[in-house]
């Protein structure tokens, strides 16, 4: 059965609903976000904003106050369930490292065989123009690529997002290019609510005040829900309120937490700061690219490249012969032919002279047997394709024919 991309992810991410949902490694902790929110406003609304619907008899203005209360607390929860059920930016890894930036190093050899042969290495760091200015990149050895500009791996989710700001326990996922947004909103709304359930339970006391219990001490006793939400909205406030602030900085000079609190003390220019206002926009109002990730794919199997091809010496075959070879050895024949027939004609032309210099006495017998002795052919092993007919070493008719024409033009003693 073919299998989804979810299933055979990498990634120590977890899924739910088929793939449809993506969290990180440590999801419980979302439950316990999740409390944190909806604790406090339900205690707020059952102790507080229950007695409060009635102080504003205009239009019946007090239920807006539990109205609003419940509102708020689902906007909440669902910025954070946007911040932590989507994918941040996820790069999806490489099946094999980049070849074309592949290179031996022959400094570095590793023993195969008893032969020292070059280890592979790739450049650690590569140099990209961001904006006109060059950034260096740096190369993953987990997901086997290089990271963009602002692209980080994360240790706790094993994987590198884009535009990786920070891995966020609280809500956990990794904060990166897609759910940075909804990750701010999500602070600063719960800044809001924070601000809001305080400034109504303080309200109350004071309501409270000026009625039946005149001191603050006895509406305080009175209604310890309230004073209960103002210490816990108060601590609160300082971690949820700071965090908005801070982020607040980042987004108006283009920076990341990572990039924060990594590249501080570099004092090196921000390639990426393009003014307060286009920071905002671009924080804000730019559109959310698609993921790169399609979770619920089959997976599709990898085609495995064949090894390349292992050259083998060709054996000497009589039917596999270099055609230059063939030529070079059939004009060595050819020569070795025309040789031994001059020879001959040479060593007759000799005994004719003796004969006649001897006025008509006839060569000797070893003058005789001299020229009667074939020649001798130098027992060279030769690969000739001239004249071979079905593998055979004969020599042609035409190499006959041409020899038995020099022999012809011989004279006769």
């Amino acid at each position: 059965m073919a299998k989804r991309v979810y299933q055979v992810w990498k990634g120590s991410n977890k899924f739910i609903l088929g793939g449809r949902l993506i969290f990180g490694p440590d999801a419980r902790s979302l439950l316990v976000t999740i409390l944190l929110i909806v604790t406090p406003v339900v205690i707020f609304c059952v102790f507080v904003a229950r007695h409060l619907r009635h102080q504003f008899p205009a239009y019946n203005a007090g239920y807006a106050i539990l109205a609003v209360a419940i509102g708020f607390a689902i906007y909440v929860l669902a910025l954070l369930f946007a911040t932590s059920a989507q994918d941040p930016g996820i790069i999806p890894r490489a099946s094999h490292p980049p070849e074309e930036e592949l290179n031996f190093d022959s400094s570095i050899s590793v023993d195969v065989g008893g032969r020292q042969t070059p280890s592979l290495q790739f450049p650690r760091t590569k140099e990209v123009m961001v904006n006109g200015m060059p950034v260096k990149i740096k190369y993953c050895d987990t997901c086997m690529l290089y990271r963009p500009p602002r692209c980080s791996h994360c240790s706790i989710c094993n994987n590198c997002v884009e535009r990786f700001d920070h891995h966020c326990p609280w809500v956990g996922q990794c904060i990166g290019l897609r759910n940075y947004r909804y990750f701010f909103l999500f602070v600063s709304s719960s800044t809001l609510l924070c601000i809001y359930v305080f400034a109504l339970s303080a309200f109350y006391i004071k309501v409270l005040m000026d009625g039946e219990y005149p001191t603050v001490w006895k509406a305080m006793r009175h209604s310890p829900a309230s004073v209960v939400l103002m210490a816990y909205c108060f601590i609160t406030l300082w971690f949820v309120g700071g965090l908005t602030g801070f982020h607040l900085y980042l987004i108006g000079s283009n920076q990341t937490t990572y990039e924060n609190f990594r590249y501080r003390a570099d004092n090196r220019p921000n390639v990426y700061d393009r003014g307060c206002l286009n920071n905002f926009l671009e924080v804000f109002c730019s559109k959310i690219k698609p993921s790169r990730n399609k979770f619920r794919a089959i997976v599709q199997e990898e085609v495995t490249r064949p090894p390349p091809p292992r050259t083998h010496e060709p054996e000497l075959d009589e039917t596999t012969v270099d055609p230059r070879a063939k030529v070079e050895d059939d004009l060595e024949l050819g020569g070795d032919l025309l040789k031994i027939s001059q020879r001959r004609d040479m060593e007759e032309v000799e005994v004719d002279i003796h004969g006649r210099s001897s006025n008509g006495n006839v060569a000797s017998d070893s003058e005789f047997s001299l020229a009667s002795e074939p020649p001798i052919v130098r027992p060279e092993v030769r690969h000739s394709s001239w004249g071979r007919r079905s593998g055979s070493w004969e020599i042609s008719p035409d190499i006959l024919a041409m020899n038995s024409g020099v022999t012809e033009g011989r004279p006769h003693v």
